[in-house]
């Protein structure tokens, strides 16, 4: 009996020990080396990856016009509970004012706070872990152009055990994997541009995938569109499989992204309608980027109609 327990105890600590390894926040960039990533930032480069990484569309402080005020307070819905998009303006005490270039680094490409602790993924470091550092650090240069906005947005709303932040290591062991994207030398300028664009910045694939149970992307359904997170309908497949945009020309997506105008003549609603105001303000080489990108995605079939065919 007593080697029975024993033996159950050693296992309880082992298991322990591994949940703990698991679950470590794991940040990019040791924080003693916030003083070399601060060197360099370009404000007007960083306004376009600001524009591209659709910040105001979350970050912007609701019920007002500005797209530069990002006071935060924005509620996302989803399956676990709602979140409350948090204030990332150069507020020093309610937002990020006091932030260094490596608190951001290490938010957007591994999802770890200044504090050690887990960002829940509806913060798409998912795609953002492939953003260039240099991007990164222009970014910041712009966020800091910005007037400061008091207020702190409300605490998450989770259900347990969603509301334990240490269980996301689990979470980011199964389906989070950091890395870069390296151009394709097959492929044109242009393309890679792209790939960058809506793989990385744009985090395309974070709306227009379907995602299992534990809210994870299913990566053979990539861009084949899926339910709304927040219960909206559905999100559309923009690949040139069945339920795609098989006959949309890249002239049509570069439209959309600039004016939000689709090719029956309907404007584009919903949270898209958001993202084309980041997306009208790129260059226009960068649009042409992201349909060319588009365009070659794999053909995959829309999530419902693989529902309803049983494939």
């Amino acid at each position: 009996m007593r080697r029975l327990l024993l033996a159950i105890i050693v296992l309880a600590v082992i298991g322990a020990g591994a949940f703990w390894w698991i679950t470590e926040p794991r940040p990019a960039y040791p924080r003693d080396q916030w003083a070399a990533l601060e060197e360099g930032g370009d404000a007007e480069r960083g306004r376009i990856v600001f524009d591209a990484g659709g910040c105001a569309s979350c970050h912007t402080t609701p019920g007002q016009n500005d797209r530069l005020k990002l006071g935060g307070g924005l509620q996302l819905k989803s399956p676990f509970g709602s979140f409350f998009v948090p204030n990332i303006s150069p507020d020093a005490n309610d937002g990020i004012g006091k932030w260094k270039v490596v608190d951001l680094a290490n938010a957007m490409l591994s999802g770890v706070s200044p504090e050690g602790a887990h960002y829940y993924p509806a913060f798409p470091y998912t795609s953002f872990h492939r953003v260039k550092l240099d991007d990164v650090r222009d970014l910041m240069a712009f966020l800091r152009t910005l007037p400061p906005i008091s207020g702190k947005a409300r605490p998450h709303d989770l259900a347990f055990p969603f509301n334990i932040r240490r269980t996301l290591g689990v979470w980011k062991f199964l389906f989070f994997h950091r890395g870069d994207l390296a151009p394709d030398p097959s492929k044109s300028p242009e393309w890679n541009r792209g790939r960058y664009l809506v793989e990385g910045l744009g985090h395309c694939a974070e709306c227009h995938s379907p995602r299992n149970f534990m809210g994870a992307i299913i990566e053979s359904q990539r861009f084949a569109g899926g339910p709304d997170l927040e219960g909206k309908g559905n999100v559309p497949n923009i690949t040139s499989g069945k339920g795609g945009i098989a006959n949309w020309s890249k002239k049509d997506i570069v439209e959309l992204l600039t004016t939000g105008l689709k090719p029956d003549f309907d404007t584009i609603g919903s949270t898209m309608g958001e993202v084309v105001k980041n997306t009208a303000d790129l260059p226009q080489s960068d649009r042409e980027a992201i349909a060319e990108y588009v365009k070659s995605l794999p053909p995959r079939d829309s999530a419902a109609r693989r529902s309803a065919t049983g494939q």
